[in-house]
């Protein structure tokens, strides 16, 4: 499993914009030291203290010149065209991929309801474009003169450059929470970028199995071949000592990430949509291996975490200590000493994840505690990727 770091940008207070900009180039060099695999960007918009990544192909191409090894991955460009026209993303990523050396990995995804407000998306046309941009930009990369006729976009006859420098193409990935995602995933061939938060580690292997089943049956994959992998994100901070990570303000960090995010992503309106997406799949009587999943999981016990998050979801105000012992019982929050954090790393490697994505400038903890997780957690590298 190789170990990669997350990155959001966030910036809860008082430090200004320009240094939070400043740390994550420091945290990027300290990584392409350290032996991480790849730093993963993210795509936000509208998403104040939360998010200054509105424009992560600007900040990879800094790093590319900053680092010498590390990967540089977008999970994910926001894949409806109101936000990101398909030949634009395609002729960003190679640019970027010249300029890095080859390091680029390019994760699509189709965004949620409150960025779709902002940008005019019609939530209908999200998952279509998001399927035709899949289609698209590998085909951009590997063909001379690009034409594509479809219910959103046509082009005929053209040259679109640069192709990217790694042949045939920079590996492709799709970022998805629910199993309908990650069946899509596998089906097109492309990585799936999951996240573990909330999530217990028993529903992520089966979301891993998904994955694995859809992806062996793709005989067509989207672009040059199939790019049979799992990355999941999660919450990692690392400290001397299991009370020192304490004191660190873990728990502060990982309780306002929550709040802050399910604020954000409107998640009560996604949550409803997601449960309606269900519901249509099971009443359908198949739905094929997603269909299977959730039949299986018809009989399930909601988790402590699950529970806490619908309270949340339904307006309460959970305190913020009671939050933070509930999601530390579960494997998805990796918090304490260096020994404490490679037996939950372990666990995950123990489930087959070939990239675990470590966010660990989370929230309102130090800007030293941050670069000391990092180097801690890079310590730990060796024992996970012998590759």
């Amino acid at each position: 499993m190789k170990i990669d770091l997350f990155n959001e940008i966030q910036n809860p207070g008082p430090a200004t914009e320009q240094f939070r900009f400043r740390q994550a180039l420091d945290q990027a060099r300290l990584a392409d030291e350290l032996g991480y695999g790849c730093w993963w960007q993210v795509e936000h918009h509208g998403a104040g203290e939360f998010s200054l990544s509105s424009a992560p192909e600007l900040m990879l191409a800094a790093l590319s010149q900053q680092t010498s090894r590390i990967r540089l991955g977008h999970a994910a460009v926001l894949a409806p065209g109101r936000f990101n026209h398909p030949i634009r993303v395609a002729e960003r990523a190679a640019t970027l991929d010249h300029l890095s050396g080859g390091r680029v990995e390019l994760g699509l995804t189709r965004s949620t309801i409150p960025e779709w407000n902002l940008f005019g998306v019609e939530p209908a046309d999200a998952r279509a474009q998001t399927a035709e941009a899949f289609e698209m930009v590998p085909k951009m990369w590997t063909t001379d003169h690009f034409s594509h006729s479809g219910a959103h976009y046509d082009v005929s006859d053209v040259s679109i450059v640069p192709k990217p420098l790694q042949s045939p193409h920079p590996p492709l990935w799709q970022a998805a929470a629910s199993p309908t995602s990650f069946e899509e995933a596998g089906r097109r061939g492309v990585g799936v970028l999951g996240t573990t938060i909330w999530e217990s580690i028993d529903r992520v292997a089966r979301m891993i199995d998904l994955y694995r089943a859809a992806a062996a049956e793709c005989t067509s994959p989207v672009g040059s071949f199939v790019n049979n992998q799992v990355a999941y994100f999660t919450f990692v901070h690392c400290a001397e000592t299991d009370e020192q990570a304490m004191r660190n303000g873990a728990a502060a960090a990982a309780a306002w990430y929550t709040v802050t995010a399910l604020r954000f992503f409107n998640a009560a309106a996604e949550f409803a949509a997601t449960m309606q997406r269900h519901q249509d799949i099971l009443s359908a009587g198949d739905g094929g291996l997603t269909g299977e999943f959730l039949r299986a999981e018809l009989d399930a016990v909601p988790t402590d975490a699950q529970l806490v998050i619908g309270r949340i979801i339904q307006g309460e105000d959970v305190p913020e200590d009671e939050l933070f012992e509930v999601l530390s019982a579960q494997q998805s929050l990796i918090v304490g000493s260096p020994d404490t954090c490679r037996k939950k790393l372990q666990a995950y490697a123990d489930l087959g994840i070939d990239r675990l994505m470590c966010l660990q400038q989370i929230g309102p903890i130090g800007a030293d505690e941050v670069m000391t997780s990092i180097r801690l957690i890079g310590e730990l590298i060796p024992e996970f990727d012998r590759s």
